[in-house]
């Protein structure tokens, strides 16, 4: 579980196959391999670890329903480590588990995304975009806006987002169990 507190802006340095290295500071400094660290929203798993980077082997399930496969070296990302019990829950519950891609409309500061799952979204409700915890502001049938900080935007990739631009979607969980609860 992660919060959608981004820790830290890395980049990607390398992909040799389902091999990504991504340049690091803080994210590693409690890593061991077998750790999870949040990727603009997806989860993986450390496999490799050195002074300031690390690596991840992502499978084509997760290159298939994320934007991971469109990045090339010195890309920016969003890094977040998994929540401990002990640590305040200050963003929102978030898996690392994306839902959907959407496609950025308008950019930050009002950020509005054309996405696939807005029946999961609801107005002052959470939603986290490329692993950023935010809170929506408004939803249609086709998309949805959100309010970006200026802190939040020049401390993760959405300061940097455009019109076109693809991001990494999760959905609120409590949405998504009701949906499927009532579907029986």
């Amino acid at each position: 579980m992660f919060t959608g507190l981004i820790e830290e802006l890395g980049s990607l340095v390398a992909r040799d196959g389902p091999r990504f290295t991504f340049a690091a500071g803080v994210v590693t400094d409690d890593a061991r391999v077998g750790s999870s660290i949040a990727v603009n929203g997806c989860c993986l798993t450390v496999v490799g670890l050195g002074p300031g980077w690390w690596a991840a082997d992502v499978v084509d399930e997760t290159l298939s329903r994320t934007t991971l496969g469109e990045l090339g070296p010195g890309d920016p990302v969003n890094f977040e480590r998994p929540v401990r019990l002990s640590d305040r829950l200050g963003g929102h519950v978030v898996q690392g588990h994306v839902d959907g891609v959407g496609t950025v409309v308008a950019p930050a500061p009002g950020l509005v995304i054309e996405s696939p799952g807005t029946r999961y979204i609801v107005e002052k409700g959470s939603v986290a975009v490329d692993g950023v915890s935010l809170t929506v502001v408004s939803v249609d049938d086709a998309r949805f806006g959100v309010a970006v900080i200026p802190h939040t935007a020049a401390v993760t990739t959405l300061g940097r987002r455009r019109a076109g631009d693809r991001v990494n979607l999760e959905f609120d969980l409590l949405a998504k169990y009701v949906e499927r609860l009532f579907a029986r």
